[in-house]
């Protein structure tokens, strides 16, 4: 979320960057700074009654004292008729911040100034590559066909167990899936991440300090009665845990890192974009969770991105990270890149990581700030977060790119993790 103070200070930049998302903020800008001087307006009004009912309630007793008891009498009156007026001002001010909030948290936050323009993801720009594209013989297969062939994932139970979208991972496919997880962790706390298992559930102040709500709540399944939320990404919970913190200077840098399954909607997902593992209602995933201080976010960006790459990297997969353009950000970050690996019998490339910084945008919704050492003052924290990694798209990415007549090689790193080299 936005600070007023931001926007009061930056108007023109906030209404032009946020043109970058195609996001006209012109209108409601406007109407956030007027409410905005109208509640800054009824404080000052109400302070200054209150500053007058609290002098006339210390002249009330020496007029008592004096014998003055008409005086008293209507001193008394007068602070009862300033109560009142201090009580509609406080309904006043009550029903802007209300109205002010309802409108502040409409608006998206403001790209930084690298970010390109552009409207859709053909719109990116392309980064860097690296890897080696394999070149597949005609009878190669794509993943859901070799998933079927070597019997490591059951679509069609999952199916039968919940609906299209949850598969049913057997025999070394769970193993596979079980082993990139634990490489993952395992790479991240090598890198200095601290290990979390949060909650798979989250309240709706959790949903709301870190973006999804009211963003994206048609995109989360919903616990009705209880109100929870199934998290779309172990993103939401780790952040969370920072809520209504406030850190030391000595706290930073705080990394943290959590492998959840993860729970998407994704309503009027269909065709063949989506077949196999390309796009689940459940999957696994590794993030990484960084809080920095605002000098420095931007070289922690670049240091989960290079982190982020070593992995891929390690898994032999050919990889290009892409700088996102205005239009097809989220709503919460002002900077994000993509990495996405090569599906060789799909001939496609699939996404599988989105590290982004946020700046102060989760951190002002979540009140998460530290404490200066200087000035002792309480400033708003940077968070940043990432894939590191999403395991579909990583595995039909393995299956596909590694498979031979004698079976699936498995990369040699994931070897001590899965006890074998070759699925077949």
């Amino acid at each position: 979320m936005l600070t007023i103070n931001f926007l009061r200070e930056n108007t023109k930049l906030a209404i032009e960057r946020l043109k970058v998302k195609n996001f006209d903020a012109q209108s409601i800008i406007t109407v956030i700074l007027g409410l905005d001087q109208q509640r800054r307006d009824i404080q000052t009004e109400s302070d200054s009654l209150q500053a007058e009912m609290n002098q006339l309630s210390k002249e009330i007793g020496n007029l008592f004292k004096q014998g003055k008891q008409t005086e008293a009498n209507e001193a008394k009156e007068k602070t009862t008729s300033l109560k009142d007026k201090i009580k509609d001002l406080t309904t006043r001010l009550d029903e802007v911040n209300s109205e002010l909030n309802s409108l502040i948290v409409q608006l998206p936050n403001v790209p930084h100034e690298s970010v390109p323009a552009g409207k859709t993801a053909d719109d990116n720009l392309e980064v860097r590559t690296g890897g080696a594209i394999p070149v597949l013989t005609d009878e190669a297969l794509p993943h859901w066909d070799l998933a079927a062939k070597y019997n490591l994932i059951d679509f069609e139970l999952g199916n039968k167990l919940t609906g299209s979208g949850f598969p049913v991972y057997i025999g070394q496919g769970a193993r596979l899936q079980r082993a990139l997880i634990n490489f993952f962790l395992d790479e991240n706390l090598k890198a200095g991440y601290t290990e979390y298992l949060p909650p798979f559930m989250v309240n709706e102040d959790s949903g709301f300090g870190t973006g999804q709500l009211p963003d994206k709540e048609g995109q989360m399944y919903h616990v009705g009665l209880d109100n929870f939320y199934l998290i779309p990404t172990a993103e939401v919970p780790v952040t969370n845990i920072f809520r209504d913190v406030v850190l030391n200077e000595s706290d930073f840098p705080v990394k943290c890192t959590a492998y959840t399954p993860c729970f998407r909607r994704e309503a009027g997902s269909y065709g063949k974009d989506v077949r196999g593992l390309n796009r689940l209602h459940q999957f696994d995933k590794v993030e990484i969770v960084q809080l920095r201080k605002p000098d420095d976010s931007y070289l922690a960006l670049e240091e989960m991105v290079s982190h982020v790459e070593a992995i891929v990297k390690k898994l032999g997969l050919p990889y290009r990270i892409i700088k996102l353009c205005g239009g097809d950000m989220s709503f919460t970050s002002a900077l994000t890149y993509d990495f996405e690996v090569f599906s060789a019998a799909q001939k496609r490339w699939l996404e599988v990581s989105s590290v982004s910084n946020f700046e102060s945008f989760q951190a002002n919704r979540l009140k998460l700030r530290y404490r200066n050492n200087e000035t002792k003052k309480t400033i708003l924290a940077h968070t940043l977060n990432g894939s590191s990694l999403a395991l579909p798209r990583i595995v039909a990415s393995l299956l596909e790119n590694n498979q031979t007549a004698e079976g699936i090689k498995i990369p040699e790193v994931l070897v001590p993790y899965t006890g074998f080299s070759l699925i077949k």
